[in-house]
């Protein structure tokens, strides 16, 4: 499976692509594999970083049960900039908020579905990336919403 590693605020984001989507977002790592659609997805994600993206635009594919699968898509419904609460978006889905944290937390592309838009009824919830609750807070607070941590 090819792999691209880039430097981010977030510390260093290794991509993985299969069969032509991205599978895979995780920190660390030292890849350098250079196919097309990874080259572009470590450009958007670039972008994202120096705030010229808000969204992406890239195949992705998620290895998964439906509830993952329904959960992803939520979450990558949510847009940039905005949060939606565990409780949310279990109403949405009709599923319990347990389901749908394990559903956040079992994210295989964070970032790029952006788990850390998610949040506890009463406080920030978990996150299972980069450096954990720190690395939530800092992407909620490059994406100005940081306001809602106050």
């Amino acid at each position: 499976m090819p792999r691209r590693s880039l430097c981010t605020p977030v510390g260093t984001l290794t991509l993985t692509e299969e069969n032509g989507a991205i599978t895979r977002a995780e920190w660390g790592g030292k890849a350098i594999d250079d196919t097309a659609l990874l080259q572009e997805a470590c450009a958007q994600v670039s972008a994202y970083f120096d705030g010229t993206r808000t969204e992406f635009d890239l195949p992705m594919h998620l290895s998964a049960s439906p509830s993952q699968r329904a959960v992803c898509a939520a979450i990558a419904a949510i847009p940039f900039g905005q949060t939606r609460t565990y409780g949310d978006l279990a109403k949405e889905l009709d599923m319990p908020a347990q389901v749908v944290g394990q559903g956040c937390g079992g994210n295989p592309i964070p970032i790029l579905i952006p788990c850390h838009r998610v949040l506890g009824a009463s406080g920030l919830g978990g996150f299972s990336g980069g450096t954990g609750i720190e690395t939530k807070v800092a992407l909620l607070k490059h994406e100005g919403a940081a306001s809602l941590l106050i």
